[in-house]
């Protein structure tokens, strides 16, 4: 019979499998209109959406090492990112600028309520190192909602 600890450690683990998969989806997605954006604003939202990309990739790796400290397996795949996300995928290539910002505006303020689920799981399970790290990561995931939220004013 599994005692709270090993709930509480499982739900710590799948939550950070699944932050890890949505920072990959959003990694790729927030690329995809780096690469297809189009218009008036072309330069400041292509180096708008390579600067937020390359933060939420930067975090991809700790977040895989909390869950392999945690004596636990991690993603393997696109295919283990796909089923683990709630980042949905956008494959037109011809969004104008103001529904691509909107569509990682709400996707970054999914991630964010996401984050604060994971602290709480951290707490939960008693893992100080994760539940500190978390704050950072929202910290950062706050940050871009407000950028790419600014820009739709």
């Amino acid at each position: 019979m599994a005692s709270k600890g090993d709930n509480s450690k499982k739900a710590l683990i799948e939550g950070l499998n699944g932050t890890l998969a949505d920072h990959f989806a959003l990694y790729l997605k927030t690329k995809n209109f780096h690469w297809h954006v189009r218009g008036p604003r072309f330069r400041d939202l292509h180096l708008l959406f390579d600067e937020q990309a390359t933060a939420i990739l930067a975090v991809t790796d700790l977040m895989a090492e909390r869950v392999r400290k945690n004596d636990a397996d991690t993603l393997t795949s696109i295919g283990a990112i796909a089923k683990a996300t709630k980042i949905k995928d956008q494959d037109s290539t011809t969004l104008d600028p103001d529904a691509m910002i909107k569509q990682l505006a709400d996707d970054n303020t999914t991630l964010v309520a996401d984050l604060k689920a994971l602290k709480e799981a951290a707490e939960e399970a008693g893992d100080n190192a994760t539940s500190a790290v978390v704050d950072e990561w929202t910290d950062a995931a706050e940050l871009r909602v407000w950028f790419l939220r600014e820009h739709l004013r």
